[in-house]
């Protein structure tokens, strides 16, 4: 089992189960005024799971952060919400037992590997994506540390700026207003086929794929995702013993119960976006 949870419930809020309850209503075209509706609605968003769910993201029990496909999904946050829950989880819990008095470095890189290297070994793709490393896709993303988590300074695809920060094109600088994120030379023309990659099993590479489908951009075989573990998923590995009430929902993680208490603000949200 290699165990993953989507975004909208973290961090858990003040306002997470009045939200997710309408969520439910209108993506599984519920009635209000049906008691069964209702009642499901409601058995789907339970307050005790969604804040032990935080707890176990912080544990490294719950190894991956992901998006979702329908409505409860939101995919342009998760580098955001990585941050925010990290952030909510060391005001609750405090520091974690492996990081030391000066720094919160471990707890940084369990999150960040929760959206980038574990999930590529979850999907076989390690190999080529997911880390920093020599002989891998030079995918990188660039922020001014003031900003990390919310707004990116550039996007640096199979090594070439494919995304930037640029202010007005028709200026001598690269600073007069307006700056807003423009495409740069990595998102033109056949340098897209160059820096990017489809990835297939190797059945289907063996069998041509790329040839008989056409694609010019790199055709990369995934591997080892049958035997994937979830000893193999980076500060994220934990295996304790969990148990759920059926009647309460509260959940005990090696017998003691984990809990955290909604939070009331969230960092990084209304300094940096308007609206």
């Amino acid at each position: 089992m290699l165990p993953s949870s989507t975004n909208p419930t973290l961090p858990f809020g003040i306002n997470t189960q009045a939200e997710l309850f309408d969520m439910i209503m209108v993506c599984h075209n519920l009635n209000p005024n049906v008691a069964a509706d209702v009642s499901f609605a409601e058995s789907r968003v339970r307050p005790e799971t969604i804040a032990a769910e935080n707890v176990l993201h912080d544990m490294g029990v719950i190894s991956m952060f992901s998006s979702d496909s329908q409505a409860m999904g939101r995919v342009g946050e998760n580098w955001l919400r990585v941050v925010q829950t990290a952030h909510a989880m060391k005001v609750a819990r405090g520091k974690l037992p492996e990081d030391s008095d000066g720094n919160d470095n471990f707890r940084v890189l369990r999150y960040v590997a929760k959206l980038t290297i574990n999930p590529a070994i979850a999907h076989g793709v390690s190999h080529i994506i997911g880390s920093v490393e020599v002989g891998k896709m030079a995918d990188l993303v660039l922020w001014d540390p003031r900003s990390f988590g919310a707004k990116p300074k550039m996007v640096i695809k199979g090594g070439m700026i494919n995304w930037a920060l640029m202010g007005d094109p028709n200026a001598s600088l690269p600073t007069p207003q307006p700056v807003f994120y423009r495409p740069m030379f990595g998102a033109m023309g056949k340098t897209l086929q160059d820096t990017c990659a489809t990835f297939v099993s190797q059945a289907a590479l063996d069998d041509g794929v790329k040839e008989k489908a056409g694609l010019e951009r790199q055709v990369i075989a995934i591997n080892n995702c049958r035997s994937v573990t979830k000893r193999d998923l980076v500060r994220n590995s934990a295996t304790p013993h969990i148990e759920v009430d059926p009647e309460t929902f509260a959940v005990k993680v090696d017998g003691e119960h984990a809990t955290c208490n909604p939070v009331t603000t969230a960092v990084m949200n209304q300094k940096y976006f308007f609206g």
